[in-house]
């Protein structure tokens, strides 16, 4: 195993937090170390400092790319957390029906990792609006940075034993078995999810219109004090009046900072 150096390590976490917002500390440099080897096997290179230099040369986006694919640790599950979910359906749910005319439900679920929260939303959307779904636009924005764990949420494909905290009839409904151990996610509710590639670091968001429920959970522990302040005032400049922003219950906003009014432990409103 190639082992990494302060300096090196110092440079990588500089590199990964100034593109990423991921404050990687020193308890993490074993984590680095160990993840990276086979980046580094693949190209030959015998120090991580030959690797950084390879990072910073590559235009393509290619190496960056890779290296966030590597790094980021994308641990999720089905109803995760799940009194977000009952109270999206118990109580963001009628309030947007009640309020959004235009029927133009706009969810985004940031850092969605492999899709087991934006397809729960989707379902929760689904059995909520019942017979009415069809009159209804909502459609779910999924994004990460990684890649990787993009084009697994796309497939849709579970684990049989993952979906057991889910109601018989979701799994009834909303699944195909695909044999004895996997199913797949049902194609009318892949079509409610849109997935792209998004990093939070971007200076600006370019979103034509703003969101009702903003879904970013369990991200931020990653971020410094600082990285979560401007994260939230980018949520919060992008939310609707009345909309939620649900974060994780690890995580909380700087009451005295932000803008959003709190609802619930890890749930936000904008008034």
């Amino acid at each position: 195993m190639i082992s990494i150096t302060n300096e090196e390590f110092k440079k990588l976490a500089e590199y990964i937090k100034s593109n990423y917002g991921i404050n990687l500390k020193e308890e993490k440099r074993a984590l680095v170390t160990g993840r990276l080897q086979s980046v580094l096997a693949e190209h030959n290179f015998k120090s991580f400092t030959e690797y950084y230099e390879y990072l910073i040369r590559d235009k393509t986006g290619t190496a960056s790319t890779v290296l966030i694919n590597h790094i980021t640790t994308n641990h999720t599950f089905f109803m995760r957390e799940p009194e977000h979910f009952y109270f999206f359906r118990d109580t963001v749910l009628p309030y947007l029906k009640e309020n959004v005319a235009s029927r133009d439900l706009r969810i985004w679920s940031a850092g969605c990792s492999s899709g087991e929260e934006p397809y729960t939303l989707a379902m929760l959307i689904d059995e909520y609006f019942g017979r009415e779904k069809p009159m209804w636009d909502a459609r779910i924005l999924a994004t990460d940075i990684s890649n990787q764990v993009l084009e697994k949420a796309r497939r849709g494909v579970y684990q049989n034993k993952d979906l057991a905290q889910l109601p018989p009839s979701w799994r009834l409904n909303y699944f195909t078995k695909i044999d004895a151990s996997t199913s797949a996610v049902s194609e009318r509710i892949k079509n409610e999810v849109i997935f792209r590639p998004f990093n939070l670091m971007s200076p600006t968001y370019g979103f034509k219109k703003k969101f009702h429920v903003i879904f970013c959970r369990n991200v931020m522990i990653y971020f410094n004090s600082q990285t979560r302040d401007e994260l939230a005032d980018k949520f919060y400049n992008i939310t609707e009046s009345g909309g939620y922003l649900f974060i994780g219950h690890s995580e909380t906003l700087n009451r005295e900072k932000t803008s959003y009014k709190f609802v619930m432990p890890a749930v936000y409103r904008k008034e």
